[in-house]
């Protein structure tokens, strides 16, 4: 494969290029990127065949910021004709064998999700005619790799594959939660996805169980608490504005209303902190800092609103930073994790653990 295919939210492709660019180099792979503004997706062409095949299954999806999945990829199929858009795929894939698993996809974009009914509809013959070849296997299997197909526009697609212990388990990267109808505000569907995303699902139970003690800095109306309360978590929800009445209904939250950055907790036994403020990124990761260095929490999850320039380097930079400060601190025993979640918008979710577990 020559191509590296990246999705990314729309309007976030030039950090989503600087970050593969800043990587490929990292491993000495040379190549160059190609994307257009409000494209959704991001392409790195490497200067060597196979180059691609590398950066797939080295660069672990996890650690990338603005990239939601990405996959190997051949170059661009276009004018696949409308009689038989099959054929030049399964030629394209030839050398792709006993795959796991067919995602027919489209970037997610609103002029891409016109193209959503037919993908759907396109998958069923073509996971068929797959399997016939040997390209896919009869059953569905986790631990193959995943046959991916975007077509960034009608008759114009690129396929190729991921590998499965490097791949996000949604089509496009995207989990589709549900807003509850008692949740206070749709915020409360970033820290759903994070929890999902950064807390591996057979650990929920233990790090993510009734009767912790949380603080929420920030937290009117209470959509971040919503996801601790509904855990079974006692919570200190931090904010001068109101909370919504439901939760403190439950008896399971108490009211500071004061300034986040000035709240000290009563109680030291907090495991989880949280904290979505509309503040400068550098000022929250400062908090965050002082949270730690004073050992005030076990894990954390916290939002830093991205600055209109340079968005990549500017994260980069406040996470090296963090590093550097717990270091300094001697908190030797420390995770920092990024990513910009679906349900993130002009910000990136960051997870800080002050005892990993891996």
């Amino acid at each position: 494969m020559i191509n590296l295919f990246l999705y990314c939210r729309s309007g976030y492709e030039k950090e989503c290029a600087a970050e593969i660019q800043h990587r490929a180099a990292e491993l000495e792979i040379g190549g160059f990127v190609k994307t257009n503004k409000k494209d959704g997706y991001v392409i790195f062409q490497c200067f060597q065949a196979g180059d691609a095949n590398i950066l797939a299954q080295k660069i672990k999806l996890d650690s990338l910021i603005f990239a939601r999945q990405m996959f190997a990829a051949k170059e661009l199929l276009k004018n696949l004709p409308e009689h038989d858009r099959i054929t030049p795929i399964m030629e394209a894939l030839s050398d792709v064998r006993n795959a796991g698993e067919l995602r027919v996809e489209t970037p997610d974009t609103n002029e891409a999700k016109e193209r959503t009914a037919f993908c759907r509809k396109f998958t069923v013959p073509l996971r068929q005619k797959l399997k016939n070849a040997g390209n896919l296997l009869k059953k569905e299997n986790s631990s193959r790799p995943i046959i991916h197909v975007c077509f960034v526009a009608s008759g114009t697609a690129y396929v190729g594959f991921s590998f499965s212990n490097n791949s996000s388990p949604y089509p496009m990267g995207i989990p589709r939660l549900k807003m509850a109808s008692d949740a206070p505000s749709r915020s409360t569907l970033k820290l759903d996805e994070a929890f999902i995303h950064f807390i591996p699902e057979e650990e929920q139970e233990q790090r993510l169980s009734s009767g912790m003690n949380a603080v929420d800095l920030g937290a009117c109306p209470g959509g971040w608490t919503y996801q601790l309360v509904r855990r079974g978590m006692f919570v200190a929800a931090v904010d001068n504005g109101p909370m919504d009445e439901g939760l403190m209904e439950t008896g399971q939250v108490k009211h500071y209303q004061a300034d986040g950055f000035r709240f000290e907790p009563p109680r030291k036994n907090i495991y989880w902190l949280v904290c979505d403020m509309i503040e400068k990124p550098s000022r929250v990761a400062e908090l965050i800092e002082a949270w730690a260095i004073n050992g005030w929490f076990k894990e954390a999850m916290f939002n830093l609103k991205l600055p209109m320039k340079s968005r990549y380097q500017d994260v980069s930079t406040i996470l090296e930073t963090m590093a550097t400060v717990l270091e300094e601190n001697e908190i030797k025993n420390f995770s920092i994790k990024c990513k910009h979640l679906y349900h993130d918008r002009d910000e990136v979710t960051v997870y800080l653990s002050l005892n990993p577990t891996q």
